[in-house]
C-alpha cells in the first residue's frame, strides 16, 4: 500500500490516468492534489515530510520517537512541589492516584520540558541524573539564584566537553543537569 513517501509516483499516476481521459494537469497541480489527499495544505509541507522520512535510518519506517519524559522518584509531595514548582518554575499539568490511597503520580512542564514525578516505588530509583539540553542557561541560573530557596544554590560551570552546566539536586537526591552547548569557534 502506498503512503505519503510515494507522493511523486502517485501524482504521476494521477496525471497519466487523467491524460487518458483528456484531462491535463501540470506536475505542480497533481502534486497539490496528492498533498490534499494526505491532509496537507500544500505540496511544500508534504515534501518536507517526505524529505524528513528519507533521513531516517532503515527499519524506522512508520515509527517516530517524538518525546522523552523522564520519571523521577519523589517521597514527599510538599517538598517536590516546593522544589520543582516554586524553585525551578515548573507548572503542574496534572496529578493523580491510580486508586484512593495510592501513591501520587504527576506531570510537570516548563518551556518545552516535561517531567513525571512519582511516589510509586517501582517507577524510578532515587539518585539518578536527568540531562536537559537548553538555551538561555545564564538567564535560568540568574532566575534560580534570585529565589530564596535555602536548599540549593546551583553554580554555573564550564564542562571540559564544551558546555555550560548547572546542576540542581532535588530533596530526594535526584540530579537535573542543565547543559547549554558552547559554540565552537
Amino acid at each position: 500500500m502506498r503512503d505519503y513517501r510515494d507522493a511523486k509516483a502517485m501524482a504521476q499516476a494521477l496525471r497519466d490516468n487523467l491524460k487518458n481521459k483528456n484531462v491535463t494537469l501540470s506536475v505542480a497541480e497533481s502534486l497539490e492534489i496528492v498533498s490534499k489527499q494526505f491532509g496537507f495544505d500544500n505540496w511544500n509541507i508534504l515534501a518536507a515530510k517526505v524529505t524528513d522520512a528519507a533521513k531516517r535510518p532503515n527499519g524506522s519506517e512508520g515509527m517516530e520517537f517524538f518525546a522523552t519524559i523522564p520519571v523521577i522518584r519523589m517521597f514527599d509531595v510538599g517538598k517536590a512541589k516546593e522544589f520543582y514548582v516554586d524553585f525551578l518554575g515548573f507548572t503542574i499539568d496534572w496529578e493523580g492516584h491510580i486508586f484512593e490511597g495510592a501513591p501520587l503520580y504527576m506531570q510537570l512542564s516548563r518551556d518545552g520540558l516535561t517531567l513525571h514525578l512519582s511516589e510509586h516505588h517501582g517507577d524510578a530509583a532515587p539518585g539518578g541524573t536527568t540531562v536537559v539540553r537548553t538555551t538561555g542557561i545564564e538567564k535560568f541560573h540568574a532566575e534560580l539564584l534570585g529565589k530564596d530557596y535555602k536548599y540549593n544554590r546551583p553554580a554555573l560551570d564550564i564542562a571540559p566537553y564544551g558546555a555550560k552546566v548547572m546542576y540542581t539536586i532535588d530533596p530526594f537526591g535526584n540530579r537535573l543537569r542543565f547543559e547549554q552547548e558552547i559554540p565552537k569557534k
